[in-house]
């Protein structure tokens, strides 16, 4: 009997493949769009992107959906289609909770939106009219079911009861697995569906005494505090019709808003409930490092003139003069302004691979302490007076990576201002290299880490190291450039500095040293007995009254 073959071919790994394009119906489209003169939405914004390719390139897996497709961009992977199950099954029971009405009719309210559905969406959908109103209804019906898990409202019965065969999926106090990719495949830039969607879905559930708007906005705070990887942040911003999509909430929510300058650059403007104590703070703090500066200024001026003296001193002692140079080289290297290669590479430009800043275990070197901080990126900054870095508080798990890659995504492709956050994830990234540099953030508590360990935490970090194109932001610049100036300035960094520029030498100047000691030493002696200092007999006496 024979060996029969597998010839069925392997799942594919790629996005769906690109259907062929109807002639016919899209001549129908354009022919309505005239006749009905249909509104094209030249309004709307697109929110809803592919992923650019410098970053996708880099770990595709953290921008492609692995258990779950929301929404036209991943609808016909194959490897997704074992969840199709489940979003059948939630928009069936979605049908219970519809009074007088059918998922048809649901489906019919949909294709009614269809050019606003496109215009979120950047690249063409080559579906029909009736196609997407179907698959947004079965997708609307399946996040909801899952968003419903996450309000903090739990007398609200608006949505159904999660059955048990879902459980796994959407329960919270079911770590599963299963769970934790269903929340990175849910903030997925490819992986959006426009909020306006949600939110018509409730309307046509909820009674008048339950407004759609609360109701969506308690899942959407709630669905922030679970996923935001900036803890201690709130909403300030909950208006529905404000955000295209959840990522586009999480955004917006984490993101201090930019206040464009004159210049081009940006300035980033906090939250209101911190502006007068952070404007306390930092008035006090710049009074503090003027006070630093002059009195550094006055010491260092005094220095330079006591060792260019002593330079010109051994300088004048053949014998002692080949230990100028080594010195020389040491009190050039201490007062240079901002030190080295460092500041070589942060004058450059700031489009590099990683910005050229001290690990974390650097700076502690340094004498610099690390505070954690309640709020967003704006507050961020680093006091010169007492060499504290201020950090807002950050959470590392199993979604964190996901959250970040993809945040960095959509603010590179909506280009409506300053890369901001990609700026903050280049600075975390800089400043974390090694275990030891995520062990002392854990320490001091502005890393909650709860992955394996803090190895993990740094490769998470060190991993996203590429950026499609950065802005300067003043606020987080002036940070980059403080840190750089202290560490730069510290003595102990020097010297070490000095030590490793200098080690192949260290033993010849160390002889040389010793060589100079011996020639000192006994010239002094012999000019003691020359001048008649100590008697030319004194160690022969000295020998005989000891014999």
């Amino acid at each position: 009997m024979g060996v029969q073959l597998d010839t069925h071919e392997p799942r594919q790994l790629c996005p769906s493949p690109i259907l062929p394009f109807d002639e016919t119906q899209w001549i129908v489209r354009i022919r309505r769009i005239f006749d009905e003169e249909i509104e094209l939405s030249d309004d709307q914004p697109i929110s809803i992107f592919g992923v650019p390719k410098p970053l996708l390139c880099t770990k595709p897996e953290a921008y492609m959906p692995q258990l779950v497709s929301l929404g036209p961009y991943h609808h016909y992977r194959q490897e997704l289609c074992d969840m199709e199950r489940y979003k059948l099954s939630a928009a069936k029971r979605s049908q219970s909770l519809l009074p007088n009405m059918d998922i048809q009719q649901l489906v019919d309210v949909f294709t009614r939106s269809e050019h606003r559905i496109r215009a979120h969406y950047h690249r063409h959908l080559n579906l029909s009219n009736e196609t997407l109103g179907w698959m947004m209804a079965i997708d609307v019906s399946f996040l909801l079911e899952f968003l419903q898990t996450f309000s903090n409202n739990s007398n609200e019965r608006t949505l159904q009861r999660i059955p048990s065969r879902m459980s796994h999926l959407v329960d919270p106090s079911r770590r599963t697995s299963s769970r934790s990719m269903l929340l990175r495949d849910i903030v997925m830039l490819e992986n959006q569906i426009p909020l306006f969607l949600l939110l018509k879905a409730i309307e046509l559930r909820c009674s008048s005494a339950q407004p759609a708007q609360s109701v969506l906005s308690s899942m959407l705070i709630g669905f922030f505090q679970e996923v935001s990887t900036l803890k201690g942040t709130g909403c300030s911003c909950t208006d529905i019709n404000q955000h295209a999509h959840l990522l586009h909430f999480l955004y917006s929510n984490m993101v201090p808003r930019c206040k464009e300058e004159s210049d081009g650059t940006v300035e980033l403007v906090g939250d209101d409930s911190h502006n007068e104590h952070d404007h306390r703070k930092r008035t006090l703090s710049s009074i503090a490092e003027l006070l630093v500066k002059r009195g550094a200024k006055f010491v260092s001026v005094m220095i330079d003139f006591t060792v260019k003296t002593t330079l010109k001193l051994l300088a004048s002692i053949p014998c002692l003069s080949v230990l100028k140079q080594p010195i020389e080289q040491l009190t050039q290297q201490a007062f240079e302004p901002s030190g080295g290669a460092l500041q070589n590479k942060n004058t450059t430009s700031p489009l590099l691979e990683e910005i050229a800043v001290p690990s974390v275990a650097e700076l502690a070197y340094a004498g610099v302490r690390f505070c954690p901080t309640v709020g967003d990126i704006s507050m961020i900054q680093f006091c010169t007076a007492t060499a504290t870095l201020y950090l807002p508080v950050i959470g590392a798990d199993v979604t964190s990576e996901v959250v970040l890659r993809n945040l960095v995504a959509y603010e590179a492709s909506v280009g409506t201002g300053a890369l901001v956050f990609a700026r903050y994830v280049e600075l975390m990234n800089g400043i974390i290299d090694t275990e030891e540099d995520a062990r002392l953030l854990r320490e001091c508590g502005v890393i909650l880490n709860h992955l394996k360990s803090d190895q993990e935490v740094a490769e998470l970090w060190n991993g996203m190291t590429r950026s499609v194109r950065l802005t300067r932001v003043p606020a987080l610049d002036l940070v980059i450039d403080d840190l750089n100036k202290h560490y730069s300035s510290c003595w102990k960094v020097r010297v070490r500095a000095f030590a490793k520029a200098h080690v192949p030498g260290a033993r010849e100047i160390i002889a040389c040293v010793a060589v100079v000691m011996l020639f000192l030493f006994v010239g002094v002696q012999v000019f003691c007995v020359v001048r008649g200092c100590v008697p030319a007999s004194y160690g022969m006496a000295t020998g005989k009254v000891g014999a």
